[in-house]
């Protein structure tokens, strides 16, 4: 019997670890709609173009999970947050899925009753300032007020690094990004303080240019962001971390928004096969359309395909993936099997 034979056996005999019930999952199916938690217009992870339709590596996320759960990456309803509220909006149910620039971290785990299914973006706090200022490094900071957002976790790595250095500051905690922002852009303080991709982004649309502004090379902290979802319910948990695995797993096996549901079709390679029996063994567990798998790559393409789009060298930002790079092309972005699939690399 092979692997995925036997996970099909398992399923249909009611494993209890399989068959728990997601509230939100059924909640979910019932109201066919997706509700989901994303920044404040920030560019490149969730901001409206001039046709008012919000695009962005988060959107996409909520994009791939509603057609996973639901097979339509359109049934999504967008709430836009701010670091002080999200959290409270997630713990009362009134949105379904955190699809934000968000830390994972030990206090918002163990402490508020949040679940982080996987990371989907490695990031580092970092520190923006106008290149007329002669500020290169954070010890010329001294004396400086920073501007931080509340909320974050940006706020006590800031005190914590700047003290370590013994360079004296103020910090101006202000709530929301947008009045963050506004507060460095009007001079309020000589330096925003937030993660790198963030800073970047804030740079690219910063009033006269952005050759106004840098960003300095000194990185503060390590911030693992990831989509965030209520603790206790496993398998909701199990179904978003899921479609993260298989955007990152479609990256691997060179499976695209236009080519996957072809090659999974019609395709000879074992690993290849391998992977469409797990998936779709699995679905019924998960309650699940079959080609829920297809259709989470499909609604925006696979993980390179959605950063490229909307952080990378396609993009207004021109990030470099650096870390967000898959394992095998010296990143940190790793992908469990889904069971049979072989650890083979794929053809190329």
């Amino acid at each position: 019997m092979s692997a995925a034979a036997g996970l099909a056996v398992l399923v249909a005999l009611g494993a209890p670890s399989v068959h728990a019930a997601s509230e939100t999952a059924t909640a979910v199916r019932r109201s066919q709609q997706l509700r989901c938690g994303i920044g404040e217009n920030v560019p490149g992870f969730s901001e409206k173009d001039a046709a008012g339709r919000l695009h962005g590596f988060n959107v996409d996320f909520c994009r791939a999970v509603a057609a996973a759960v639901l097979s339509d990456p359109d049934k999504v309803v967008y709430t836009p947050v701010s670091a002080v509220g999200r959290f409270p909006l997630l713990l009362s149910g009134r949105i379904d899925l955190l699809s934000h620039t968000t830390t994972w971290n030990l206090a918002r785990e163990g402490g508020i009753g949040l679940s982080f299914p996987g990371i989907y973006y490695h990031d580092g706090q970092g520190f923006l300032v106008l290149r007329a200022s002669g500020v290169r490094r954070l010890e010329d900071l001294r004396g400086a007020t920073v501007c931080v957002e509340k909320a974050t976790t940006h706020v006590p790595q800031l005190d914590g690094a700047l003290r370590e250095r013994g360079v004296p500051h103020t910090p101006l905690v202000l709530d929301g990004m947008a009045a963050t922002v506004a507060a460095f852009l009007d001079g309020k303080c000589q330096a925003y303080t937030s993660d790198r991709s963030t800073l970047a982004a804030i740079r690219g649309r910063a009033p006269g240019g952005p050759e106004r502004y840098e960003i300095l090379p000194d990185v503060i902290s390590r911030e693992p962001l990831a989509p965030v979802v209520r603790r206790g319910d496993e398998q909701w948990t199990t179904i978003v971390r899921w479609v993260l695995n298989m955007l990152l797993i479609a990256e691997y096996r060179g499976l695209t928004a236009a080519s996957i549901r072809r090659t999974t079709a019609t395709s000879t390679d074992v690993a290849v096969r391998a992977l469409v029996a797990d998936a779709t063994a699995i679905s019924r567990a998960l309650g699940l359309p079959e080609e829920w798998f297809v259709r989470a790559v499909e609604a925006g393409g696979n993980y390179g395909e959605i950063f490229e789009r909307n952080l990378g060298a396609t993009s207004p930002l021109r990030l470099d993936r650096g870390p967000n790079r898959l394992w095998v092309h010296g990143g940190l972005l790793y992908a469990p099997p889904t069971g049979a699939t072989l650890s083979a690399p794929p053809k190329r």
